[in-house]
């Protein structure tokens, strides 16, 4: 029962899951659930389609064109075309956000996951870091950030997803997956890349870098 929960936690909170799991909270949860039904359902679209399916139909045919099983794509050497796939799927969405004009804070949550990625790509080339720690440090970060900038008491929230944190980076090593370094390395880097992107928006410090 506890490698089959351990299972069941990995699969709900794959960090394919984070962008979308985060924008769920904001529009049942926070000040933006007075946006219009239809409004929500775009971009919960937009995201699931960018972060999730796009994702996850290119690494399958990618795996399969080179007949590898799931154990052999989860190789290090490996690991390196899924990672860029799935960094192409990110950045076409953060693109479609931007020519569609929506909010900062939304597209901050895309960077930030795409951001989150690059550094868990780099530092999985000489080193295992936990990718599924690092969403759920990006999910932390998007809570305490939006209360931050908005005056939201965070406590409940913030709480339960400590708790699942440890839930899930619990399941990662129960799995056999990671150490608790590599977990806890990857909720750092998660919630770092958050912190980051949604308090100090990007376009504000990329414009001292781009003359």
């Amino acid at each position: 029962m506890l490698i089959l929960s351990a299972k069941i936690l990995s699969a709900l909170f794959s960090p394919f899951y984070a962008p979308l799991w985060a924008f769920v909270w904001l529009f049942i949860f926070s000040r933006f659930r007075v946006m219009t039904l239809g409004y929500k359902i775009y971009m919960l679209v937009l995201v699931a389609s960018f972060t999730i399916i796009i994702p996850r139909v290119t690494i399958y045919i990618f795996r399969r064109l080179n007949n590898w099983s799931r154990w052999q794509l989860n190789h290090r050497q490996h690991r390196h075309m899924p990672y860029v796939l799935s960094l192409l799927s990110y950045a076409t969405c953060l693109l479609l956000m931007t020519q569609s004009n929506t909010w900062m804070f939304f597209r901050s949550i895309i960077m930030a996951a795409l951001v989150i990625q690059v550094l868990c790509f780099l530092i999985n080339m000489k080193w295992k870091i936990s990718i599924y720690m690092a969403g759920m440090g990006g999910l932390v970060g998007v809570v305490v950030a939006f209360s931050i900038l908005f005056y939201f008491n965070p406590l409940l929230p913030l709480i339960l997803l400590i708790l699942l944190s440890g839930a899930v980076g619990s399941s990662r090593m129960m799995l056999q997956q990671h150490s608790l370094m590599q977990i806890f390395a990857g909720f750092v880097v998660g919630l770092g890349c958050s912190f980051v992107f949604l308090l100090f928006p990007w376009f504000e410090w990329m414009s001292f870098l781009i003359p």
